[in-house]
């Protein structure tokens, strides 16, 4: 079967009418399909604290390989079902200067998804403190380790993972609207998503799920703490990567019409 592969330009032109989708989305369906992808990059983020706090010793690196591999999942359920994640959508930025949409729009669709990231990610939380999976010794202190590590971090070095972090996140989906079948695209999400987990970068919703699990599972750290620490500079960094290192230049690059 002949899969076609798109070009850079073709790419481009994709995501323009992509975000052109999104920017008109309802609200309502912005804030549930942001909920589902809070959940299911919750989903990543347990397949990899199962591996990373079950495989210790000599081994441990190789579990932290499984694992940077198996967060990639939460992307792969992200676009399989069309769900609506912040990080993802700072493509968006391509839209808006192809005149496909309005700033507004695309800030709009920006708060109103971030927000559904958010809940989807504390009520995941809170369903895997309650199934009780995180309650063995070694995964509950790897667990509390990894939230209070994230947290300890000064504002600088969480910006700049943060922005590592999107430009891997967006060239994973770039990478992926070149393909036009399932293993194009899985293939096509699964290196960048597990590079930038095993380089430990800073994904904003993927902490808003791991921070509050480690806080029920005993880690002493305040909500302020949380958010104020990591999540919103990592939220930055993460515009910063996806927005103005990627999807801007992608513009001028393929797109503007001088």
């Amino acid at each position: 079967m002949n899969n076609k592969v798109l070009s850079a330009a073709e790419i481009c032109s994709f995501w323009s009418e992509t975000g052109k989708k999104k920017g008109n989305l309802p609200i309502f369906k912005m804030f549930y399909l942001g909920i589902f992808a809070g959940i299911f990059i919750g989903f990543g983020g347990v397949s990899f604290l199962t591996m990373t706090g079950n495989i210790k010793g000599d081994a441990a690196i190789l579990g932290k390989l499984f694992g940077a591999f198996m967060f990639a999942l939460g992307l792969m359920l992200v676009v399989f079902f069309s769900a609506e994640l912040f990080t993802g959508n700072c493509l968006m930025p391509i839209a808006v200067l192809d005149k496909k949409i309005t700033l507004k729009q695309m800030l709009t669709n920006w708060v109103v998804v971030y927000a559904g990231n958010a809940v989807g990610s504390y009520i995941f939380a809170y369903v895997m403190f309650a199934s009780g999976l995180f309650n063995g010794e070694a995964m509950k202190a790897n667990m509390i380790n990894v939230a209070q590590a994230k947290v300890s971090l000064t504002f600088v070095q969480v910006l700049v993972r943060g922005i590592l972090c999107n430009v891997l996140v967006v060239a994973a989906l770039w990478f992926q609207s070149a393909s036009s079948d399932m293993p194009g695209k899985i293939l096509a999400i699964l290196f960048p998503i597990a590079a930038f987990t095993l380089c430990g970068y800073e994904h904003c919703v993927a902490n808003m799920f791991m921070i509050p699990l480690g806080q029920l599972l005993g880690a002493e750290i305040t909500f302020a703490q949380c958010w104020i620490s990591n999540i919103i500079p990592s939220t930055i960094g993460n515009i910063i990567g996806g927005a103005l290192v990627v999807a801007v230049p992608m513009y001028y690059t393929y797109l503007h019409k001088k």
